[in-house]
């Protein structure tokens, strides 16, 4: 194999839980080159992958390139990409989105070998028909391992498990770091989601925060994406001084805040499985997602969930108008808070 190709366009944490696929390949076979078809929102974290050759990026605003990434814009995109893809003469491809459109991404890639998910596995079962070669997953595993189970059609061993990121952040984040006292003496509050019915509620994220403080003097960070800036300043507003918000966080200044936290407290979101990514200790709000699917994967970590009573499972919104992880109590979060401050210390 000299030649791969990854596929998994979005979203943000689905991508960092594909991740372990390309270091495994990696590993087997140093030598070879492995791109990975992206859209451009979500090109950003795999700058951060060490062993990647190149992002071949789609439904960018423009084209243009580098010698770490190719991006295809305007109108006639889609045509010049698939160009591109079938001179790369590719050994394999691999669809880990398990999508129709990931999938005719593999088939017109012109790889000699496109391998995705058996059609039982596929959120969009026709995607199986444009695979020369599928593999069944274990059942009821962590994604992470699902994907890796496609390296069996390659022959390449997935253990032991590697996140391989590499990131550096930004003046104003590395101030901001040191504002609160340095590496491992602040919590980052991440209160955002995609989906609505994945967010707690901004008060409880503010009473948090000041139990927080209260109980064990670490004063929070909390961060914020496009269109979030209020939703952060009220978790702020309700945390009696306990909270501020972070400085804008790029990729690289947002998995490297995760990185120094003493703390990650978050749903079900990409910024999770980021700071997942980067060894941070976690505590993970879960409503209508199963953590057992995609939760933190460290054993230390904490997840209160509340997927049991959810009637609108991997839903956007929630059917009933009160979402269930509306159900999780801020005393719940403070008191696995402390267990995995506690773990964290003793691990030091």
């Amino acid at each position: 194999m000299n030649r791969i190709l990854i596929v998994r366009l979005s979203a943000l944490g689905d991508i960092v839980h594909a991740i372990p696929v390309l270091a495994a390949i990696t590993r087997q076979w140093p030598s070879a080159r492995v791109d990975w078809l992206v859209e451009h929102a979500y090109a950003p974290i795999l700058s951060l992958v060490k062993g990647l050759h190149r992002r071949v990026v789609v439904r960018g605003p423009d084209s243009a390139e580098t010698a770490e990434t190719i991006s295809f814009g305007g109108v006639t995109a889609y045509a010049s990409a698939a160009a591109h893809l079938r001179g790369q003469r590719y050994d394999a491809a691999l669809d880990l989105q398990g999508l129709i459109k990931s999938a005719t991404w593999a088939r017109v890639s012109g790889a000699r070998r496109v391998i995705g998910f058996d059609p039982a596995h596929l959120r969009e079962p026709l995607a199986g028909r444009l695979y020369s070669e599928t593999v069944v997953p274990p059942e009821r595993v962590h994604v992470i391992k699902k994907n890796l189970s496609l390296l069996t059609a390659l022959g390449v061993d997935p253990m032991p498990m590697a996140l391989p990121l590499d990131a550096a952040a930004s003046a104003a984040t590395r101030d901001a770091i040191s504002g609160r006292g340095g590496p491992g003496t602040y919590v980052v509050i991440n209160p955002g989601a995609a989906w609505p019915n994945k967010r707690w509620l901004p008060e409880r994220f503010g009473a948090l925060a000041a139990a927080l403080f209260e109980r064990t003097g670490l004063r929070s960070l909390v961060t914020w994406g496009p269109l979030e800036r209020d939703l952060a300043d009220a978790v702020c507003g309700g945390s009696s001084g306990a909270a501020q918000p972070a400085p804008p966080t790029p990729i690289a200044d947002l998995a490297v805040l995760m990185r120094d936290a003493a703390l990650v407290i978050s749903g079900d979101t990409g910024p999770l499985h980021i700071a997942a990514a980067m060894g941070a200790p976690l505590v993970g709000l879960y409503g209508p997602t199963w953590p057992e699917r995609n939760g933190p994967w460290h054993p230390d970590d904490e997840v209160i969930s509340r997927a049991g009573d959810c009637v609108c499972h991997h839903k956007r919104r929630c059917l009933r108008g009160a979402p269930c992880i509306d159900g999780i109590a801020v005393g719940e979060v403070v008191a696995a808070a402390a267990r995995r401050l506690a773990k964290a210390t003793r691990a030091r």
